[in-house]
């Protein structure tokens, strides 16, 4: 969702000062890992900054327009992100696609193990009774695209001028507007 379906606002290598997180690491791993009270306060500043930046989120080019023309074609949309839940709604809101969405379409990092794990993929494709060569995972991360893989799934790379992940994505498109373009063309 964040720099997929919105333009990327998250400072990681801020967050990772803010925190106290080490460079190379990540950060939910991170937070996991450290006893109670610390791992409290930590996710609790982690959800107050992230609430500013779904507050005031933009969608990303082409993705508003993107996801009604799937929605009005019959595809099944779901949200899998390493959010918490209820920011993804807001922010789905605030970029003016939340009503696109259900709660159950929307797993975040309390419901399903984070990616790059395929469990979140998983638990869309059993929601939606199909099986993953009829979905795709649409992303901004190397995290999208290895999560998409691991549950079988066709994999887009977006909003990136270029591929830094050679051979993880089935498709690279620049933004969702040009994924619009090819899709329609198909």
């Amino acid at each position: 969702m964040d720099g997929t379906l919105t333009v990327a606002m998250h400072d990681f290598q801020r967050i990772k000062r803010e925190l106290g997180v080490p460079p190379s690491a990540d950060i939910l791993v991170h937070l996991a890992g450290l006893p109670g009270a610390e791992a409290a306060r930590k996710h609790a500043w982690l959800l107050a900054h992230e609430r500013e930046l779904a507050v005031g989120a933009l969608p990303a080019p082409g993705a508003v327009e993107l996801l009604r023309a799937l929605a009005a074609a019959g595809c099944q949309l779901g949200i899998l992100t390493r959010n918490d839940h209820a920011l993804a709604k807001l922010t789905l809101d605030a970029i003016g696609v939340g009503d696109l969405f259900d709660d159950g379409g929307i797993i975040g990092r309390d419901e399903a193990v984070p990616k790059p794990s395929p469990d979140g993929v998983q638990q869309h494709l059993r929601r939606w009774g199909i099986g993953a060569d009829a979905a795709v995972m649409v992303g901004d991360h190397a995290y999208d695209l290895d999560c998409g893989r691991a549950a079988g799934a066709r994999t887009v790379l977006v909003n990136l001028p270029d591929n830094p992940w050679p051979g993880r994505a089935d498709w690279h498109f620049a933004d969702c507007r040009a994924l619009l373009s090819a899709w329609q063309a198909a």
